[in-house]
């Protein structure tokens, strides 16, 4: 007999807006704010956050959430949206917009109006649940100034 082998579908939602009016340096603030955080962490942390950048990612969190819930349900797995965690979140540079604005003596001046591509993802529920990843912070090291020993100096 023929060993029936299924596989577990991996389940990875994300969302993506393009073309956000806004500059991608601005939005990269707000973003790494969020990132780890449990769904509902992030939601409320992007509520009470005073940027205009935090209500456009929250907009793209809510339609990750819903990607992830649409994609449990039509694969039939188990979907917990209170364990969802920002996996992945980045901020690319869009299109810049060129414009024109007047200067002295008949000439002009360049200047460039930014966009940026918001992108939030969820992991795959099968390797969150094997692997129950929690984000760790940690500090970095320190370096020390030069690579000379200490015992060099306390001869000095």
């Amino acid at each position: 007999m023929a060993e029936v082998q299924t596989q577990q579908a991996l389940i990875e939602a994300h969302a993506l807006a393009r073309h956000v009016r806004m500059s991608p340096q601005k939005a990269r603030l707000v973003m790494d704010l969020i990132r780890g955080q449990k769904a509902q962490d992030a939601l409320q942390t992007l509520k009470y956050t005073p940027k205009r950048a935090a209500k456009h990612i929250e907009k793209v969190l809510r339609s990750a959430i819903a990607n992830a819930e649409r994609k449990a349900e039509d694969s039939g797995a188990p979907l917990d949206v209170d364990m969802l965690f920002v996996a992945q979140c980045f901020v690319n540079e869009g299109p810049r917009w060129k414009r024109l604005r007047p200067a002295p003596m008949g000439r002009a001046f360049r200047y460039q109006k930014r966009t940026a591509h918001l992108w939030v993802a969820w992991p795959s529920i099968t390797w969150r649940l094997r692997n129950a990843w929690q984000p760790t912070w940690r500090k970095p090291k320190r370096r020390r100034a030069c690579a000379a020993p200490r015992a060099v100096f306390a001869r000095l």
